[in-house]
């Protein structure tokens, strides 16, 4: 088949009417007002005027983490400072205290013929909870957030191995502080700040 019999060839005539491209109908009605015309409303923007709720990214940025153990714990809670520091940067005074604790199981799920382990599977519980730094503490949320990775045991391969596995716990940390912050941040849209 040619070129010229082909269906799907280009014409280099342009078309006879005006052409409309995505980026160009999204820019001329302005995407912002398309999102806010189905409910949209972006976790960390600007409040609406009626809500009563105070910026949720200053809320965020007043969180203290408290301490954790571990090095998923601290895993965690580097990955929840860089998240909760970047929805503000003005550096505002602690009014919260985020508490959590890591829950790790490790559990083989494929095994060699000798009977030693060739995959493992990690789930990661972690329970957390935000109060306010008042006396006495109000608890303000709670929750659980669980997440689940695996990895490969390489035969021979120690190093390999361990790496492997330090991946798959990074993954699983920065899985579960992203759901703790989009929890967090759903919770201080419902109430007034403190």
């Amino acid at each position: 088949m040619s070129q010229a019999e082909s269906s799907t060839s280009l014409s280099d005539q342009p078309p006879a009417g005006p052409v409309l491209r995505r980026r160009g109908l999204l820019a001329a009605l302005g995407a912002p007002a398309v999102l806010a015309g189905c409910g949209f409303h972006p976790l960390n923007g600007p409040p609406v005027e009626g809500e009563g709720s105070a910026a949720v990214g200053s809320q965020l940025a007043a969180i203290r983490i408290g301490p954790t153990y571990s090095r998923p714990g601290q895993l965690l809670h580097q990955s929840l400072e860089r998240r909760l520091a970047a929805r503000d940067r003005s550096g505002p005074a602690a009014r919260y205290l985020l508490t959590t604790s890591i829950l790790p199981s490790y559990e083989a799920q494929g095994y060699r013929r000798d009977g030693s382990p060739s995959r493992i599977r990690i789930a990661m519980s972690v329970p957390w909870t935000l109060a306010t730094l008042a006396v006495p503490p109000q608890q303000i949320a709670t929750g659980t957030a669980r997440a689940f990775d695996s990895f490969n045991v390489v035969d021979n391969e120690f190093f390999s191995s361990v790496v492997s596995s330090e991946a798959a716990e990074r993954r699983l940390v920065d899985q579960i502080a992203e759901d703790i912050t989009i929890r967090l941040a759903l919770a201080f849209r419902d109430i007034p700040a403190a």
